[in-house]
């Protein structure tokens, strides 16, 4: 699939969307992480909050989250070498020693450190969007995704909005993956897909997703992409991530130690709707 979309660097969308009430926006005009807003952490349950804090700054009214030279894995023990940073709406896990975890990657993995449940932001259908740059090192990629809050172990899907690798991103086209992922949902089958548009990611680009009751509708600076006829039917929440896998058959592309430190990933904003009409459910996004 390879789609015509507007150029470089495309504007910030208003921020008001006709039809639409906003229920959540981070604008990242800083100097720290809105903690009303996030948890800055990466899924702390499988490692501690000490290892999973990000490393980022603020630049021009943007969140900047990096990968530094000397940053150390976030989970060694469950996750190998690792490194991320990332924030999140939402957490919940069992106690130290349990398999009762969001986002549980790895049949391996048990609770280190045991969490405070908590829902700073955890909808059920909305429209979500973020203006965002990704990056142009091979063995890095960004991404904003949601997961099931998981309360319960079948409510595990994800959705990606995107996920920007920069062994794909070019001056002229780059590839872009998207897609929804069952993980221990039975009710939802893997629909991810990759293709390739004629614009730089490492460039501004506006990433949304309509998600109703019914299906899932992905956008790139407000041109639909593609529509998937299936629904994850609870809560979720927002991830917002960098990662580096520093080894050499990565899926990502090997690592080129001549590249640059930090590795940056640069967020505009991130912003939650709901239809003014709603979506004839009745179930609220609140937490």
């Amino acid at each position: 699939m390879r789609d015509e979309l507007p150029g470089d660097d495309f504007p910030a969308n208003p921020f008001h969307k006709p039809g639409y009430i906003l229920e959540f926006n981070d604008e990242f005009d800083g100097p720290e992480i809105d903690t009303d807003k996030w948890l800055p952490y990466y899924l702390p349950h499988w490692s501690s909050r000490a290892a999973s804090a990000p490393k980022y700054t603020f630049a021009d009214s943007c969140l900047v989250l990096q990968i530094t030279h000397d940053q150390p894995p976030w989970c060694p023990e469950f996750d190998g070498e690792v490194r991320c940073s990332s924030i999140q709406t939402g957490t919940f896990s069992g106690p130290v020693g349990s398999s009762l975890g969001q986002h549980r990657f790895s049949s391996a993995c048990v609770v280190r450190e045991a969490q405070a449940n908590v829902r700073k932001y955890t909808p059920q259908f909305g429209y979500f969007e973020t203006r965002v740059k990704g990056l142009t090192t091979s063995a890095n990629h960004v991404s904003l995704w949601m997961i099931g809050y998981e309360d319960s172990p079948e409510r595990s899907a994800e959705i990606a909005l995107f996920e920007l690798l920069g062994a794909r991103t070019g001056s002229t086209s780059s590839s872009v993956r998207y897609g929804v992922h069952p993980w221990g949902d039975p009710n939802i089958r893997d629909e991810f897909f990759e293709d390739t548009f004629d614009i730089d990611t490492a460039h501004f680009h506006v990433y949304g997703l309509e998600w109703t009751p019914t299906q899932l509708d992905f956008y790139i600076d407000n041109v639909k992409l593609r529509t998937i006829h299936q629904s994850p039917q609870y809560s979720m929440q927002l991830m917002l991530s960098i990662y580096e896998l520093p080894f050499a058959d990565a899926w990502t592309g090997a690592l080129n130690p001549s590249d640059p430190y930090p590795k940056t990933f640069t967020i505009d904003y991130v912003r939650g709707y709901q239809p003014e009409a709603g979506y004839g459910t009745g179930v609220s996004s609140a937490g």
